[in-house]
């Protein structure tokens, strides 16, 4: 019990907010030129927190079958790349942004095979949420407890091959899910905040 507690403490919305940027990042010279998109790290306000995920379903376009957060490409009625994060958690699981409390945000991420520059906007989540999922996108939403995707530990470091150019990458495996590619690289951002790596 003393340990879930100091979890719970260490995971505290204060603690979170302490280490996330208060404003978005700007986009670089490097970066400009590419597609801006954003993410919802939604974070479960439990004893122990947890992150919650989905899995894309295996017929998409594009990461079909991959973990991540609900995401999507900035659309021209989204005021902000906030407001594209919380209409994505909508779109894909029925989360409105009433039942989120946007904490803050950690770096942008490019994906450099698609294109994109990523905000990753992280936001609490009551336990009590209720999912609306969207079936042609999400094929499951899981949670994952924060001290273990955050645990440098757990965070793997692989390689992939795609038209003779290897590409390295973090990976998290949790109860049969692999977390892979930009959203574990977000993960291993907040971790580097919080001072774990």
């Amino acid at each position: 019990m003393q340990a879930e507690s100091a979890t719970a403490g260490r995971f505290s919305r204060d603690s979170l907010r302490a280490v996330l940027r208060s404003t978005p990042p700007a986009v670089s010279a490097t970066e400009a030129g590419l597609r801006p998109a954003a993410v919802l790290f939604p974070i479960v306000e439990r004893s122990t927190p947890a992150a919650l995920f989905t899995r894309r379903t295996d017929d998409l376009p594009s990461h079909a079958g991959q973990v991540c957060f609900p995401c999507g490409k900035y659309q021209t009625d989204d005021e902000t790349l906030i407001r594209t994060a919380l209409r994505e958690l909508e779109e894909e699981i029925g989360l409105t942004s009433d039942q989120v409390e946007v904490a803050g945000f950690l770096d942008s991420h490019v994906t450099a095979n698609t294109g994109f520059v990523i905000l990753p906007v992280v936001g609490f989540v009551s336990p009590d949420y209720r999912l609306a999922i969207d079936p042609g996108e999400v094929a499951e939403v899981f949670e994952a407890p924060l001290a273990y995707i955050l645990d440098p530990q757990n965070q793997a470091r692989r390689s992939l091959e795609r038209g003779g150019i290897v590409r390295e990458f973090y990976a998290i495996d949790y109860q049969g899910h692999t977390i892979w590619g930009a959203t574990a690289a977000m993960i291993v951002n907040l971790s580097e905040r919080l001072g774990f790596r």
